[in-house]
């Protein structure tokens, strides 16, 4: 590791150009500037957003408006550190909180920043310019993003801390969870990753629910109790737990969540629904006097994740289903888009990747 001329001019990066047209093609390594770093990328998990620009052209109300990045669960190795002295030394193995926390218009908790109105997100098309993500074998952030990474840890396993941070924040928003009964619907990498921070955090009973058998298998490796199929309504309704996590995204799993939960429980709400009006089953979220919560992304959570990542007390690995070098980071993603056949697909950057 040495200084910024081992940075190459040009790098391997996934750009998404429009729907349908997502490439692997180099690129030009910007320039650092003040308080940025330059990270030699590792690992890199595709996320739900990321596969949104692709197939849509847009992640909700974020639509493509030209070439952008991809990318924001990364883990690599500080090339050059930051010149003003700010963020780790070359070097050092990393994590990276993708956020950027941001006033607007709106008002907003000020111990809450991960719902601050002007907060942006690597590879995020939610503002124009886009936020370049960094899905870049050079990646040049800005240093307070980097999170160093315990001795020991493994980078594959540390490339789990970004999403399993949503899981961590959706768990702390309901609470106490300890001797409880939880119920997680849609057991996806973020489903099956809260199933591991439940039973990290002690719940009594977890129960997890998808439509698929391969996510439902991973859900019990990291700690479910019981496994239902998305369909056996009677059974989820029987369930009657103290919380709910609904990850899966879609109103039908709401709809289960809210006849999942106990009279008087809390359902949180990660999963991220369409758009526009969506059906809920509202009057017996009121009639059981229920708890609503959403959840979004997170705030310092990640260090929390860190450490438990790095005392074993966090069970993530059997998440990762799939890796794949960057060279084959179409097919990657393709794999990605099918939940009935994978679980976390993680992107190698290294040098395999075909440079």
């Amino acid at each position: 590791m040495g200084g910024a001329a081992e940075v190459p001019a040009t790098a391997a990066a996934v750009v998404a150009h429009a729907a349908g047209d997502l490439r692997i093609e180099d690129i030009p390594v910007s320039a650092p500037g003040t308080g940025e770093a330059v990270v030699e990328v590792a690992f890199g998990g595709i996320c739900g957003s990321d596969l949104h620009y692709w197939l849509h052209g847009a992640a909700g109300e974020s639509v493509l408006k030209a070439p952008m990045i991809l990318g924001h669960e990364i883990v690599g190795t500080v090339l050059v550190a930051a010149g003003d002295g700010t963020g780790p030394a070359a070097g050092t193995r990393v994590a990276v909180h993708p956020a950027t926390p941001g006033p607007g218009a709106a008002p907003y908790p000020e111990d809450r920043p991960n719902i601050s109105p002007g907060c942006t997100y690597l590879g995020s098309a939610a503002r124009f310019p886009h936020t370049d993500g960094a899905f870049i074998r050079y990646a040049v952030l800005p240093a307070r993003m980097l999170r160093p990474l315990p001795a020991g840890l493994d980078l594959k396993t540390a490339a789990l801390a970004e999403p399993a941070a949503v899981a961590w924040h959706a768990v702390g928003r309901a609470g106490d969870v300890a001797g409880k009964t939880a119920l997680v619907i849609g057991s996806g990498p973020i489903g099956a990753l809260a199933v591991a921070v439940l039973k990290r955090a002690g719940a009594r009973r977890i129960v997890a629910v998808d439509m698929h058998e391969l996510p439902l298998e991973i859900a019990r490796a990291v700690g479910a109790d019981e496994v239902l199929k998305g369909d056996d309504a009677e059974a989820i309704a029987a369930v009657a737990a103290d919380v709910v996590i609904e990850s899966s995204g879609s109103h039908h799993g709401l709809a289960s969540a809210i006849k999942g939960a106990v009279r008087g429980g809390k359902v949180v709400m990660v999963g991220l629904l369409p758009t526009g009006p969506q059906p809920v089953l509202i009057s017996l979220a009121i009639t059981r006097e229920l708890e609503l919560l959403g959840s979004f992304r997170f705030n310092d959570e990640i260090d929390d994740v860190i450490n438990a990542l790095a005392e074993g007390s966090l069970l993530v690995d059997p998440v990762v289903t799939h890796t794949f070098p960057l060279g084959s980071g179409l097919e990657a993603f393709e794999v990605a888009r099918n939940a009935a056949v994978s679980g976390k697909v993680l992107l190698d950057f290294g040098p395999a990747a075909g440079e």
